[in-house]
């Protein structure tokens, strides 16, 4: 939302959504300076025996939330900390892992964004009389003609629209993402200018309930199993191989297959059904197509013809120009003009108009 909306609105109140991190930090003061009367909380989501060991060093560690209260005390607003453990578990843990068992690499935290930061807390911040929720994304959204649109952050490095792709339009109405004017370099310098016990914190994890990174150990400890092994094949079926079993590997990977070969190989297909992982060559890892389900549209406005647009097909991906066509059953198809590697199951594939981001879906095994 621009500068003008949110000066214009100063009578309103604000609910900050504070990890313990110099993002959320300084997001929550520069709301406080723009005159809303604000309250911060921390959102706790897991608890030790998600991610076997313990939390120090995750966000939603001691530390974490000493720090965001610390904060809080600082700038002079109330802190508190809600508790989702029970909605984090349904809504992402367990999707994330049903995901990786059927083939899947998901990211969790598009859904934790869809269905804990802008769903659960903003009914929160709806039950305490909160008009708007404030996160530290670095995104941007506008208002045009009655539209909230998503746009890119101003800082290309930080940028992750791609992640909130699928907020709605009154979820985008009653949110505000105010660093999406700033660099991080300046994000840690209003830090250091307001004494934040925050403003040198490193960053935080990508998978906060994976913290070690061994996402495949944390589902066999979840689910308190070992999954089959199966073999590795060529495309033509020929065994090359013992896969450690399905979780452990995803599309485009070449470390940890643990084979003799004569050539590089990698993982161009996770044959579920029969339990095989399938190999290739790297030339074999480039299509053109893909196919999203669960399509979702930013302003509601779904495109009745084809249209071009960019997309991205992970959260690093450079954005490639390509050509959107709605399928039925909230399924889309996109063609690249020219082919892109490991297009993967599980991900997310998000569309762009130049800095708005259109919408997007997650990307399927079709």
């Amino acid at each position: 939302m621009s500068d003008s909306i949110l000066n214009n609105e100063s009578n309103k109140r604000a609910l900050i959504a504070m990890s313990g991190g110099v993002d959320s930090s300084v997001a929550a003061s520069i709301i406080h300076d723009r005159g809303y009367e604000c309250m911060g909380c921390t959102m706790r989501l897991y608890e030790n025996d998600v991610i076997g060991e313990d939390l120090f060093g995750t966000c939603c560690s001691l530390k974490d939330t000493q720090d965001a209260r610390a904060v809080c005390e600082k700038i002079g607003i109330p802190y508190n900390i809600y508790h989702y453990e029970a909605e984090f578990r349904e809504k992402v843990i367990e999707p994330f892992i049903c995901s990786y068992e059927n083939g899947e690499t998901p990211n969790p935290c598009i859904r934790c964004n869809r269905y804990l930061k802008f769903d659960s807390l903003y009914n929160k911040a709806k039950e305490l009389g909160f008009e708007y929720i404030v996160t530290g994304h670095y995104a941007r959204i506008e208002e045009r003609d009655g539209k909230y649109y998503l746009l890119k952050a101003k800082d290309p490095n930080k940028d992750q629209s791609y992640v909130l792709y699928d907020l709605t339009q009154e979820q985008l109405a009653h949110t505000f993402f105010p660093l999406g004017e700033y660099t991080k370099n300046e994000v840690r310098e209003i830090a250091e200018e307001k004494q934040f016990v925050t403003s040198h914190k490193s960053e935080s994890q990508d998978i906060c309930f994976v913290p070690d990174g061994d996402y495949a150990a944390m589902i066999r400890r979840y689910r308190d199993k070992e999954y089959e092994k199966g073999d590795f094949v060529d495309t033509e079926g020929n065994v090359l191989g013992t896969h450690e079993g399905i979780i452990n590997y995803t599309i485009g990977q070449r470390r940890g297959l643990g084979i003799p070969a004569d050539r590089r190989l990698y993982v161009k297909q996770l044959d579920v059904k029969n339990n095989r992982v399938i190999l290739a060559d790297n030339k074999d890892l480039f299509e053109k197509e893909l196919i999203i389900r669960d399509f979702h549209w930013i302003t509601g406005d779904v495109p009745a013809e084809p249209m071009r647009c960019s997309a991205k097909i992970r959260y690093r991906h450079k954005e490639q120009p390509a050509t959107l066509e709605v399928l039925s059953d909230g399924k889309a198809k996109i063609t690249f003009d020219e082919p892109q590697r490991a297009i993967t199951a599980g991900q997310s594939a998000v569309l762009y108009d130049g800095d708005i981001v259109l919408g997007g879906g997650i990307i399927t095994n079709e």
